[in-house]
């Protein structure tokens, strides 16, 4: 079956890449915003009888993508398409996964409702929770950038560095980079103080002497990865200190909280498209081979 690769409008640089390690083409597709906000997609590509696969992550503002993402869906099944994946190299609302008091909604699912009525597969690049497959009534292929990213850290000697995670969210996680890296692992215990403060409880694990590697899925605010930090070198860590996550969302204030703490690397993939992150050392892993293999195996 021949392929159609498509971008919507959050990230056609990454999508533009993952054509280009495919030897193929990106489909056109004009989509324009009206002055009341409505979207209008245009699709120009040839998709009848097609695997189409559409390369959008749902990157903030991640209703207005996602809105975008299901209507270039639904002009390719009017157009014929023979079957249509969403690679979706971030999954907006991953984190609304679980209800907490009860009376929230759980944006997850409705999400995973809202690709599987208009795609007949899934592409994920590290869901914020790999349970989240559950919410999908379609198949869903979870891919993961940690490997690229522990090899990018491994390339600088890190003989004397400790894993940390920083929080228990994500100590599984960081049980993986310290697989693959040969280093042992710490854990840091968090109490949420609120919508937006936390407070560090302790740390299991031994940090002393040891530079730490932290690593999450994403770094949003940056809130969590500071009081991190600012307790880790409370506990005698030797600073600078590495960050890691697969997204880079760097919103409100993250570039502030982080411009403030001892930093040697900040990586982070091309999931997302480029954030405004100050004078950050970040370093960006590209995704396009790992994207371009994994399409490859489902087709």
């Amino acid at each position: 079956m021949e392929m159609t690769l498509l971008s919507g409008r959050a990230h056609p640089e990454l999508a533009s890449k993952v054509a280009a390690a495919m030897g193929a083409v990106l489909g056109e597709c004009q989509i324009q915003t009206f002055p009341d906000d409505e979207l209008q997609v245009d699709l120009q590509a040839e998709v009848a009888g097609r695997d189409v696969y559409l390369v959008q992550p749902l990157a903030p503002p991640g209703a207005g993508f996602l809105l975008e993402s299901l209507l270039m869906a639904d002009a390719c099944r009017r157009r014929d398409a023979a079957r249509l994946t969403a690679v979706v190299t971030y999954m907006g609302y991953a984190r609304q996964d679980r209800r907490v008091t009860g009376r929230e909604a759980l944006g997850a699912r409705v999400v995973a409702d809202m690709l599987a009525s208009r795609f007949d597969r899934v592409l994920a690049v590290d869901l914020h929770n790999p349970s989240i497959e559950g919410f999908f009534s379609v198949p869903l292929r979870h891919i993961s950038a940690v490997p690229l990213l522990a090899e990018a850290m491994g390339a600088a000697g890190i003989e004397d560095h400790v894993v940390v995670a920083p929080d228990l969210g994500a100590a599984k996680l960081a049980r993986r980079y310290a697989a693959l890296l040969d280093l042992p692992v710490a854990y840091i215990h968090k109490e949420r103080l609120g919508g937006r403060n936390v407070r560090v409880a302790g740390i299991t694990g031994r940090v002393a002497h040891r530079r730490p590697l932290l690593v999450d899925d994403m770094i949003s605010t940056g809130g969590t990865l500071a009081s991190a930090v600012q307790a880790l070198l409370a506990a005698g860590c030797t600073p600078p200190v590495t960050l890691a996550a697969s997204h880079g969302l760097f919103v409100g204030p993250a570039a502030a909280n982080l411009a403030r703490l001892p930093l040697a690397r900040v990586l982070v993939t091309d999931s997302l498209p480029p954030a405004t992150t100050g004078g950050l050392p970040l370093e960006i892993v590209g995704l396009a081979g790992l994207l371009a293999r994994s399409i490859e195996a489902l087709r």
